[in-house]
């Protein structure tokens, strides 16, 4: 993939930032976005000292004018190859009927709406170029039922939906999910100190897993999924790779 331009969101922390910085090591130049300044601009500007081309696109990546100035830019710096969708958001801890229409639409937009956005604005330039890559970040959520992780759990089986049915409409781009594990990041530490119904369950679930040593690094994580991406990602089309 070295020379070809890739999309990240959520690329300000966790697995975001992991990936970017092992692509742009590998010579991808990137389009970086995230919500929140500062630390979408300490991950571009450590990207780009690694000697590739980066392109910071902030805001929610589930608005419309967001996906597509991601693309824009991606197009701009170009070769022009696909998207990994890491953002997303939690709100752990309440039960369903305890969570704000506010924070359920939040969790929604940031995996499914955002994935949408990006398929909408990123697929047809990727027909034309005839081939690309789509990657969503999944979870073993999206096939369970935790409580207190109820819209976590909606999103993320309508998101592995998603990237199935790209993989049927668009068989020229690959595309699968990708299904992290356990991996230290804030959502962990969100979950670990939630609040709300469900957060006795939570707590001991979440804590459970740093007491056991079982979190891997977000580095880890991320050099797994591009051991994927970097050996006939094509085997996984259509999949949700685990």
């Amino acid at each position: 993939m070295k020379g070809k331009t890739l999309i990240i969101t959520g690329a300000s922390l966790g697995i975001g930032r992991a990936l970017a910085l092992e692509l742009a090591g590998l010579g991808v130049n990137l389009v970086l976005n995230a919500r929140h300044q500062p630390f979408l601009g300490e991950v571009a500007a450590a990207c780009q000292s690694l000697g590739v081309k980066v392109e910071q696109a902030q805001g929610n990546a589930a608005d419309t004018a967001t996906a597509e100035a991601m693309v824009a830019k991606a197009l701009a710096v170009g070769e022009f190859y696909g998207f990994i969708h890491a953002a997303g958001v939690l709100h752990p801890g309440p039960f369903l009927w305890e969570l704000s229409p506010e924070q359920f639409q939040e969790v929604l937009e940031s995996h499914v709406v955002a994935a949408y956005q990006l398929v909408r604005a990123a697929v047809p330039p990727l027909l034309r170029r005839g081939e690309g890559v789509a990657v969503f970040l999944g979870s073993q959520a999206a096939v369970g039922n935790l409580p207190g992780l109820g819209a976590y759990n909606i999103a993320k089986a309508a998101e592995e939906h998603l990237a199935r049915q790209l993989a049927q409409e668009a068989p020229q781009i690959v595309s699968f999910g990708f299904r992290p594990g356990v991996t230290e990041t804030r959502m962990q530490e969100q979950a670990r100190a939630a609040a709300g119904g469900a957060a006795p369950i939570l707590h001991r679930h979440f804590r459970g897993y740093l007491e056991a040593g079982v979190l891997t690094s977000p580095l880890h994580t991320a050099r797994r999924l591009l051991q994927f991406l970097l050996n006939d990602p094509r085997r996984y089309h259509g999949r949700i790779v685990e």
